[in-house]
């Protein structure tokens, strides 16, 4: 559906540090940057990318849910965020009121924005 989701960030460098460390369990990584004012683009596999610049105003707090291809790639993606700084909204896990096999883990973001790493795969 998309090519590529921008978002404004409050502390671009503090933004751009956060989120390579959190998404690398899940294969993405920083794959372009220029000036703070126009950005990061972290990308995985496929052809979407999911980027970062300076912003001057506070937009509302977003929910950004990412696909993860394993169980253990949420779990990796839930350490990996409290590590840098994230703020835990949900612990790896089920979460069955929306599907049966709908894994994910949820942390809030140096913006305050509601961040989770989901995966749809049955257990292992």
């Amino acid at each position: 559906m998309f090519d590529h989701v921008k978002i404004g960030v409050s502390d671009f460098a503090a933004s751009r540090d956060f989120y390579a460390k959190v998404l690398a369990p899940l294969g993405i990584a920083i794959v372009a940057e220029g000036e703070p004012s126009y950005g990061v683009e972290l990308c995985g596999d496929g052809p979407v990318s999911f980027c970062l610049f300076q912003a001057t105003e506070k937009p509302a707090h977003l929910h950004l849910a990412f696909a993860a291809a394993t169980r253990a790639q949420v779990d990796a993606f839930h350490r990996a965020a409290l590590d840098a700084g994230a703020r835990d909204n949900g612990a790896p896990g089920l979460r069955p009121q929306y599907n049966a096999t709908y894994y994910a883990a949820f942390v809030i973001d140096p913006d305050g924005h509601n961040i989770e790493a989901v995966t749809h795969a049955p257990a292992a």
